[in-house]
């Protein structure tokens, strides 16, 4: 009579395997812990900072709205609108060029892989000290920060979309003859522009969030409202422009969601 056979969710390898990785994972935590070197002291006392500033943010002061928040709250929703627009301009060629299955240039595909790393591998406020040394504090600098930043974001997906792209309507288009552009407009595009839009919608509504940060190296918008409040220690001003941008962001995530259910 043959021996039970026992049940296992795993075999030897994979609970070794497993193990491994657990125990990799558990160094590199306490390994994290030391570099970030954490004070006790600090973090027992954060409760009661924390309590402290919230009443220090109290009451709110309204009456800094209309003379110190309201233009550099619309020159933020400026600056994202703008950075999101210039970077269809330039993201969609670069998407184009991304695609192996529309252009089938082997230098071209490389250089746009390699522009959208670039867009992607650098943070938005990096990017801002760069443009805000090239051209100076202000609106320009921040919304070059937002078209910058998002070409990779934009252009990474539209290819992919591209890529994705049934070949039926393509391959009958190029069988009568038509040229490129009209394989494109007709083949391509009917395909993916659901898609293009809502990665636009999405793209832009991350802008609206990142402009309000860049301002506090100097790139325009509500974020440099922010940087004076803090380093003036008026903490009701603080409260009022952060109630702002939350207002805000949460106002372009419904508007993005309502229209995006609306083309896809």
């Amino acid at each position: 009579m043959s021996a039970d056979r026992i049940w296992q969710r795993f075999t030897p390898a994979e609970r070794m395997a497993r193990f491994v990785v657990f125990l990799v994972a558990a160094i590199l935590l306490a390994w994290s812990f030391r570099t970030v070197e954490i004070i006790p002291e600090f973090l027992m006392d954060a409760p009661e900072q924390v309590a402290d500033l919230f009443k220090r943010m109290w009451p709110v002061d309204y009456a800094y709205y209309e003379r110190g928040v309201h233009a550099v709250l619309i020159e933020t929703l400026h600056i994202a609108t703008l950075g999101t627009i210039l970077t269809l301009g330039i993201a969609i060629p670069v998407g184009i060029m991304a695609a192996s299955n529309v252009c089938r240039v082997p230098a071209l595909n490389w250089l746009a892989t390699f522009i959208l790393v670039s867009s992607r591998s650098v943070n938005t406020l990096v990017w801002a000290l760069l443009f805000v040394a090239v051209f100076g504090p202000g609106t320009l600098a921040g919304t070059v920060t937002i078209a910058v930043r998002s070409i990779g974001f934009v252009g990474k997906l539209f290819g992919e979309a591209l890529e994705e792209s049934a070949p039926g309507p393509v391959e009958a288009l190029r069988a009568a003859g038509a040229p490129w552009i009209s394989v494109f407009l007709k083949g391509y595009w009917p395909q993916v522009s659901p898609a293009f839009w809502g990665i636009a919608l999405f793209r832009w509504d991350i802008n609206v969030r990142e402009s309000s940060v860049i301002g506090l190296v100097g790139a325009g918008g509500i974020g440099m409202a922010l940087d004076e409040a803090l380093n003036l220690f008026h903490w009701d001003r603080v409260a009022l422009i952060l109630a702002c941008i939350f207002a805000v962001v949460v106002i372009a995530e419904v508007f993005v969601t309502h229209i995006r259910k609306r083309i896809i």
